[in-house]
């Protein structure tokens, strides 16, 4: 019997799966990517009597792979806080889905291990932008004031190294940087150990002070789009920007777009924090994904972008 780990590359895919790595340890083959790269579950070579095990990727948009693994005979456990379209019904399929405002396939894999690996949990939580959240399950479980801050700086960074259109875009691979992880059961080792998240923190800052001297795009009452020229800094740091963008200004809504080389534009948008529903709807209408406070569009057509500004500055945000 074979078994894989397929994840998202972000914070919140790679906590999910170091948590169940230490509550079931055992030999698995990891399959994940960058933050756009969804659709893993096709790269799957599983058959009869294997396991897969899935955190943090749309069911949706893995609706192919999963039936054809399932009539393989393949044993699935699925994880995920995104849109899933229909759940098959099937007896090798254990989905646990969650698509409320407040959780994240971190927290999911916590409820399931009921805490085991809480601290990674929260580093999950933090890098999904759940701040709030993060912090409260925090010092419910005894982590100071300055625990806290080390978990969330950890958080930030890893889930801004899973920006990028390719491998050459961030400092780390997600593989490797999982690999890492994977060494340490508490994350606070991690961070007096290892460099990389200081690393990934200065690259992190040096990316969003460029940032900061952008005007907006387009700017209302209630909603700014910013966009972002085709550049490495640039691929990097618009997820960690959107987010900051949230988390400064909690009563707007923000988009920040960024050129590609084929002139469509990558899109990460973000609902207020202080009415957190609405992004997925805006970017469903545009071939996009994701949740209600935060969702994107891969390649949105250059022709579309007055379109998409149109709808997001008339989305009804908190409805």
């Amino acid at each position: 019997m074979q078994r894989f780990d397929v994840c998202n590359g972000d914070a919140d895919g790679l906590c999910a799966t170091v948590q169940w790595r230490w509550f079931e340890p055992a030999e698995a083959t990891l399959i994940t990517g960058l933050k756009r790269e969804i659709t893993l579950l096709s790269r799957v070579q599983a058959r009869a009597g294997d396991e897969v095990n899935v955190f943090d990727l749309s069911m949706q948009r893995n609706q192919a792979a999963l039936h054809a693994l399932l009539a393989r005979g393949v044993r699935i456990r699925y994880v995920d806080h995104h849109a899933t379209g229909e759940v098959p019904q099937h007896p090798l399929l254990l989905a646990h889905v969650d698509l409320g405002r407040d959780v994240c396939t971190s927290l999911l894999v916590d409820r399931l291990i009921h805490g085991a690996s809480r601290a990674w949990a929260l580093v999950g939580a933090y890098g999904d932008n759940l701040a709030q959240v993060a912090d409260a399950l925090a010092k419910a479980s005894g982590f100071d004031a300055p625990a806290r801050a080390a978990l969330q700086r950890m958080g930030e960074a890893i889930n801004y190294n899973a920006y990028g259109d390719s491998e050459l875009d961030v400092l780390l691979a997600p593989q490797h940087l999982y690999r890492c992880m994977q060494a340490y059961r508490d994350p606070l080792d991690m961070l007096a150990a290892e460099p990389i998240i200081d690393e990934l923190d200065a690259q992190r800052q040096a990316d969003l002070q460029q940032a900061a001297s952008l005007q907006p795009l387009w700017q209302g009452p209630g909603a700014q789009v910013l966009c972002l020229p085709d550049a490495p800094w640039a691929r990097r740091v618009m997820g960690v920007l959107a987010n900051e963008l949230a988390n400064a200004q909690p009563d707007r809504a923000h988009a920040v777009l960024r050129q590609q080389a084929d002139g469509s534009y990558s899109v990460s948008v973000r609902a207020p924090l202080n009415r957190p529903s609405g992004a997925e709807a805006v970017c469903q209408t545009f071939g996009g994904n994701g949740r209600a406070r935060a969702a994107g569009i891969d390649a949105l057509p250059s022709d579309l972008l007055s379109r998409f500004i149109q709808a997001f500055a008339e989305a009804a945000w908190g409805a």
